[in-house]
């Protein structure tokens, strides 16, 4: 490679990097752009309904107070926030339950037969953690009218508040004889224990192709994938380790086979997207090709390098399987319907997977040929801001920042 192309190379990475900086900064808030309710429902006594939520201690706490004009939940909330005080945290929505519990029950409502259910809390407010995030629990009794199964509805945490977008509510429930999960957000605000197979589906694969689409590092992840790739078979072959490996971690995790701290997973995630991406700056500033693909030599095609390279890929693929797990957030004992939930939902990962593939390599790939040059410069440029991206987060989040 000429010393102009590498210094081309080198700025071009810069600037890329820089942006990707600009569109992926998370504000200061632990919860980011988006925030995940949990909810368990459970048949109670004779026309009741228990509801377990879990929230975003201090979204909970910002929203309820703007929300109900309580300036002492507020102060109150954060300054036990900010010191990690959980006991803390719990007094203050206990202290001020009747704006916390209004905020929630004007927002997540069970309805059966047409007919509203009564809410009452059950105990106290307790605080647990999520992904290293403080989650307040909520026990809640409904009171129902007779009827045939029951509806669910959550706009919890709005995108009108402004305080984060796109508000996912994981429910799980055994409920009116059936069992399952469901996936709320503001396109698909509510469900009922009555709803076809078919509604379930679009739920869980709208829910996984989302959070691939939502989930930059992923998205990092795979563009370094491309980058580095030359040939179909290249792309094919480390497309394939890397789904094969995330779809056994993201299985078993959200089974609750296996479990490995979003301290740990976070971080690891973010290592993944700089090691390959520099893996083929490594391979530019060589001035050699990624893979060697003469198909007489090695197995699958490929050289010792590039036997390396898909070994290193399905080993970060187990980890971004746990990181898809986490994101999921189910938490129930075993049964074919959550198996078949998950399936879906890892349908959906793969099936944006597959379409930012078909978009992106094509392109790369004509650019390659019709003008080599530019089209390593375009892949270094990529790779470079990838990789800096991915030391950026690795930092952050073994920080804690």
């Amino acid at each position: 490679m000429s010393d102009r192309l590498r210094r081309t190379i080198v700025a071009a990475a810069g600037i890329a990097a820089a942006a990707f900086a600009f569109l992926s900064a998370a504000p200061a808030q632990a919860h980011g752009f988006s925030s995940t309710v949990y909810a368990d429902i459970t048949a109670g006594d004779a026309g009741h309904v228990r509801t377990a939520l879990e929230l975003e201690y201090d979204l909970l706490v910002v929203s309820a107070a703007d929300e109900r004009h309580d300036d002492d939940l507020f102060k109150a909330g954060t300054a036990a926030f900010e010191a990690r005080d959980a006991a803390g945290q719990a007094a203050a929505l206990d202290t001020h339950r009747a704006a916390a519990v209004g905020y929630v029950t004007d927002r997540f409502a069970v309805s059966s037969g047409g007919g509203g259910c009564a809410p009452t809390q059950a105990g106290a407010f307790t605080i647990g953690e999520r992904d290293g995030v403080p989650y307040a629990r909520l026990l809640l009794d409904w009171a129902c009218p007779a009827g045939d199964g029951h509806e669910v509805r959550s706009s919890l945490f709005p995108d009108a508040e402004q305080y984060v977008t796109d508000t996912k509510t994981i429910v799980t429930y055994h409920l009116d004889g059936h069992t399952g999960s469901a996936a709320l957000d503001a396109g698909t605000p509510s469900f009922s224990t009555a709803q076809s197979w078919y509604q379930r589906f679009w739920e869980f694969f709208s829910l996984g192709a989302e959070h691939l689409l939502g989930g930059i590092d992923h998205i990092l992840f795979l563009l370094a994938l491309i980058a580095g790739s030359r040939r179909v078979r290249e792309i094919v072959l480390a497309a394939t380790s890397f789904t094969l490996a995330h779809s056994v971690t993201f299985m078993l995790a959200a089974l609750g086979v296996v479990a490995v701290p979003a301290i740990v997973v976070e971080p690891v995630i973010a290592l993944s997207i700089a090691v390959v991406a520099g893996w083929h700056l490594w391979r530019l500033r060589r001035g050699g090709q990624v893979l060697d693909l003469s198909t007489s030599g090695g197995r699958l095609g490929l050289d010792r390098a590039g036997r390396m390279r898909l070994g290193v890929v399905f080993v970060f693929g187990l980890v971004h399987g746990l990181g898809f797990a986490g994101a999921l957030g189910i938490d129930e004992a075993w049964s074919w319907t959550l198996l078949w939930s998950l399936l879906v939902f890892n349908v959906g990962i793969e099936v944006v997977q597959l379409a930012v593939i078909a978009v992106v390599f094509p392109l790369l790939s004509l650019l390659r040929r019709r003008n080599p040059v530019a089209g390593r410069w375009a892949t270094g440029v990529i790779s470079g801001g990838v990789a800096v991206m991915g030391l950026i987060w690795f930092v952050q989040r073994l920080t804690g920042q």
